[in-house]
């Protein structure tokens, strides 16, 4: 576990892409098995503690401390686990400091009653870096500025492997990771995925304006509508049917519409969406009542029927098709709509013959509930990651909305000394109500900035938020808004980001709660 803390620790001070590998690098040569299996784990979200929760950490350490001292201490420092690896007065006579490997697994049997007195004696038993450490661990908040791709590539370089390699297999193997491992090490052969439903990379789009079109040829470029909704993949291999969002995540349970269909021998991609009466997509909003959702009722089936539009296909009765031309993949897929495929339908392919024609469909695209168009070079492969040239999104512009500054709270990791999320109201009437909540788009001076106007403008606090006077203006940038029941506003934006500060403007003159209703979609 000490090894592990270590690494924790220096990638939380630890700036550099380069030099964040080297230190993952590092561990993964020198640390036994299973703990670099956990800590690979660990890194890229893949371990769950049901019964480690924040709330079990709050309790355990108000037994040994005095609660007004934890609140005072927990409110400077701003992150639970650093307030108790602080805190924290260990018993004398605990010494048996846990392997990593020894805490995951142990955490994996106990059941709900057993995990306190457990976590009570590692915690006498580790220094300050360690119970730290710990806490990052179990309640799945590391924050240490990695990735779950970066971890991949550090496995990657570190193995001499490709890291679209490791994501393919990346699904099909778990924690301890042993055999991906040994095939790092040249120990062991490459996880054979090949007749399995796990999850392929997805091929990604970099964004485009209208200037960079300029200087490429628009007859290479197939062009079709950016759906609203989530990019999922749907996999049917070996009698499995799965279905992954953008980032790996099996939300086939969620969906099961979908997967009662799916009986063929494929793997597709394609937007998720949900459907209207009368079969055209519905706005997000409408999705959004299926997602993350634990119990799917008959209602909710009948009100919110799941679709995919597709745009790709990977793989088609046993045969890869990644290495084709898309416009080969285009014609097989086509050929594959010629039998009726339910709650499926192809994405259809949009006319141009300059980049003026697409600007103006991409013009219609709001007016439509659509995010942008999309761009597709006619002969690449389908190529995994981010990689520029084959794919653009062209994305519609964004809506914006000058705001007032209501709440604001601590982030996580580098942020929790800062208050960098913050929530802002439109006005209704003489009334501010919220509108929306955003934690990005601002520069690190920018941030400074507004956590001295934050510190110097708190009225009331609630735990880690604090109320401010209305004073401040953001012009706030968002893709989109919607009705919601769950908002005291009635509505909920989309992707919101702070796009400025208007330091300049009175809180006044900020725009109301009718002109963001009119923009509902």
């Amino acid at each position: 576990m000490k090894a592990f803390a270590e690494l924790l620790d220096a990638l939380s001070y630890t700036h550099g892409r380069n030099e964040k590998l080297r230190l993952i690098q590092d561990y993964f040569a020198h640390a036994p098995d299973p703990d670099r299996g956990y800590a690979l784990a660990a890194l890229t979200g893949a371990l769950d503690f049901p019964h480690a929760k924040p709330a079990m950490v709050r309790d355990l350490v108000l037994s040994r401390v005095d609660p007004v001292l934890f609140a005072y201490s927990w409110d400077y420092v701003g992150d639970l686990a650093e307030t108790v690896a602080l805190v924290w007065p260990a018993k004398p006579g605990a010494n048996h400091v846990p392997a990593l490997g020894e805490i995951v697994e142990m955490l994996r049997l106990a059941g709900r009653e057993a995990v306190p007195p457990i976590l009570e004696g590692w915690l006498d038993a580790l220094d300050t870096t360690g119970r730290w450490a710990l806490l990052k661990l179990i309640t799945s908040e590391l924050r240490v500025g990695v990735s779950a791709r970066l971890a991949k590539t550090a496995l990657a370089a570190w193995g001499g492997l490709d890291v679209a390699a490791v994501e393919e297999v990346w699904h099909g193997v778990r924690p301890p990771y042993a055999a991906l491992f040994a095939w790092a090490e040249g120990r062991g052969a490459k996880p054979g995925v090949e007749e399995t439903a796990t999850f392929r990379p997805f091929m990604l789009a970099t964004a485009i304006d209208e200037a960079a079109l300029a200087a490429i040829d628009p007859t290479r470029y197939a062009a079709e509508w950016k759906w609203d909704g989530i990019r999922v993949q749907l996999g049917c291999r070996g009698g499995e049917r799965r279905m992954f969002s953008r980032t790996g995540d099996d939300i086939g349970a969620a969906f099961p519409e979908i997967l009662d269909v799916a009986t063929f021998d494929a793997v597709i991609d394609g937007e998720l969406l949900v459907m209207t009466p009368q079969g055209e997509p519905a706005p997000f909003n409408a999705l959004q009542q299926r997602l993350n959702r634990k119990t799917i009722t008959p209602r909710v089936l009948r009100d919110y029927p799941a679709h995919v539009r597709v745009y790709d296909m990977l793989l088609c009765d046993g045969e890869d098709l990644r290495p084709l031309a898309w416009r080969q993949r285009r014609r097989r897929l086509e050929d594959w709509f010629a039998k009726p495929r339910p709650r499926m339908d192809l994405s259809p392919l949009l006319g141009f013959a300059s980049w003026r024609d697409l600007a103006r469909l991409r013009a219609e695209a709001r007016e439509r509930a659509i995010e942008g168009l999309m761009l597709k070079d006619k002969d690449a492969p389908y190529l995994p990651g981010r990689t520029k040239g084959p794919w653009f999104k062209w994305k519609r512009d964004p809506l914006t909305l000058d705001a007032v500054l209501m709440y604001a709270q601590r982030g996580s990791g580098k942020r929790s000394s800062y208050y960098s999320d913050y929530t802002f109201g439109a006005w209704r009437g003489d009334e501010l109500v919220p509108v929306g909540k955003a934690y990005f788009g601002f520069t690190d001076e920018e941030l400074l900035a507004l956590d001295r106007w934050v510190r110097a403008n708190t009225i009331n606090r609630f735990g880690p938020v604090r109320e401010v006077r209305p004073g401040l203006v953001l012009e706030v940038a968002f893709d989109s808004v919607h009705r919601s029941g769950r908002h005291r506003s009635g509505v909920a934006m989309r992707f919101p980001r702070v796009h400025r500060i208007r330091w300049d403007k009175p809180a006044a003159e900020a725009d109301r709660l009718d002109e963001l209703q009119r923009l509902v979609t």
